[in-house]
């Protein structure tokens, strides 16, 4: 087939990576434009954008594709179908209808549970025992459109980390089984029972709230790891856990319950594991505490 791909991220390298090998035509490549990073804040191309050019393909980075001359070009690539792996522009109706068959989107929830922008860490932060991809018709509606084929992956004790590079590859793997014979995956639409929504992370959710249960304080850990980081902080600097453990213990939110980072919470107790100082690496919680002291009594602050 003549396929357009629509991605950004690392999630959606693979899917490109898969789809060339399959031996597909890739009319282009269209990614966010390439956005400041580092200390210089030098322009730096998205993962999509640098894997494309080194596969020799060409790419594209509208601001948007609202206006007339970007739909025209999009148009003009007479492309049999357009793959789309997060690549955070809406599609207006004239880009969703120019391929022959439309717009196919590897969207990581098994749909109609966690539609929308961040459907990973909402998963994890829910505590849900499993997670998936789909493959989904796109239409103009938020993650709407008939589904063609599903993958079920359970989530267990990921990080939000772990289990995008898992669902990468397999929504790169069962995009081009589709692909392969799209006759064999009819479009379905997805049942009105079950949606949920899938909200943007924002950073403040990242506050560890040692009020709450300890279990959904290490939900909140795996799925902010590793951006933007679950934190507290501690004599005004900022700590991340990055990994953690629940121990069964009755101690006062937020109180530091023995020597080795205990930290009490709403319902049982909360053992960080792995941890990140601000501008530092990061470090397993008994080598921060050979340098750092954090006494049995103290507080931390959510």
């Amino acid at each position: 087939m003549r396929i357009i791909y629509m991605g950004t991220p690392d999630f959606a390298v693979p899917a490109l990576d898969a789809l060339v090998k399959a031996g597909h035509d890739i009319a282009a490549v269209y990614s966010q434009p390439p956005r400041p990073a580092g200390r210089g804040k030098a322009l730096r191309p998205s993962p999509v954008h640098q894997r494309a050019e080194e596969l020799g393909i060409e790419v594209r980075t509208p601001v948007s594709l609202k206006d007339a001359d970007p739909q025209a070009a999009f148009a003009a690539l007479n492309a049999d179908i357009a793959v789309v792996a997060a690549y955070g522009l809406i599609l207006p109706r004239a880009v969703l209808d120019a391929p022959r068959h439309g717009c196919m989107n590897i969207h990581a929830s098994l749909l109609p549970r966690w539609r929308g922008a961040a459907p990973i860490q909402r998963a994890i932060l829910a505590g849900d025992n499993v997670t998936g991809i789909t493959i989904m018709d796109m239409e103009a509606g938020l993650d709407t459109g008939p589904m063609r084929a599903k993958h079920v992956t359970p989530i267990e004790d990921k990080t939000a980390g772990v289990l995008t590079a898992e669902l990468a590859l397999a929504g790169a793997d069962l995009m081009v089984e589709v692909l392969d014979d799209v006759a064999l995956h009819p479009p379905m639409a997805q049942p009105d029972d079950g949606v949920t929504y899938a909200s943007k992370i924002d950073k403040a959710e990242a506050r560890i709230d040692f009020s709450h249960d300890a279990h959904q304080i290490e939900r909140q850990i795996r799925a902010f790891n590793p951006f933007p980081g679950a934190f507290f902080e501690y004599r005004g600097e900022r700590f991340r856990i990055l990994a953690a453990h629940v121990e069964h213990h009755v101690g006062t939110p937020g109180e530091l319950l023995d020597d080795s980072l205990l930290i009490g919470c709403g319902h049982d107790a909360i053992r960080p594991t792995l941890i990140q100082r601000a501008g530092k690496g990061a470090m397993n919680a008994g080598e921060l505490l050979r340098g750092f002291a954090m006494p049995a009594g103290s507080r931390v602050d959510g």
